[in-house]
Formats: structure tokens, sequence, C-alpha cells
């Protein structure tokens, strides 16, 4: 899967505040380093705490790098799936359509 730009928005504030944004990916980074899950599964977990909180930019974002570390496109449908239960249907039905924008692009 080709790695799309960023967000305009995104890049934005990275221009502005540089400092701030390096600070933000360096935690990233770190937590992702920091525990024995592997990427593809971070990215699951991250996706299912995006939905939770409604958050549609960082649905898209975590689904694409769940794909680029090697997720199949039904393990980030069923991760979405799961969350049924938890979160609600309507909350889940719109994570599922924010990850389809991804996987159908």
């Amino acid at each position: 899967m080709k790695q799309p730009e960023l967000p305009a928005h995104y890049q934005a504030l990275k221009e502005r505040y540089p400092e701030i944004l390096a600070a933000v990916e360096a935690l990233g980074a770190a937590t992702h380093a920091g525990g024995p899950l592997d990427e593809s599964t971070s990215h699951l977990v991250q996706i299912a705490a995006a939905a939770a909180i409604g958050s549609e930019g960082a649905v898209h974002s975590h689904v694409r790098r769940a794909l680029d570390a090697g997720a199949t496109e039904e393990e980030v449908r069923h991760a979405v799936l799961l969350l049924v239960s938890t979160i609600g249907f309507p909350r889940a039905a719109a994570a599922m359509a924010w990850t389809d924008e991804v996987i159908d692009r």
C-alpha cells in the first residue's frame, strides 16, 4: 500500500510547532517500541481507541498503518466489528465506514 501524504492540517501543525510535533512523534515511537505487541497489533489497538473516541482521522491513520504493517483487511475489519458490544453499534458502524474509506481507496 502506497503511503499517503500526511493530512494538510497535520502538516500545518508540524510546520507551526515543529518541536511539539517532534515530541508527539517520538512519544508514539517510544510507546510502540516499549512493549511486546507487534506493529500491526499495536495499530489494531489504536484503531479501537480511535473508534471509541470518534476520531475519524485517527481511524484512517491507524487503518493505513495497520495494513502497511501487515494486517489483513479482514483483521482490520474484525477489530472494528469487535467494538459493537463495547462502544455501541452507531459508533462502530461509523468506524467501519471510515475503515472502508481507507481500504476501498
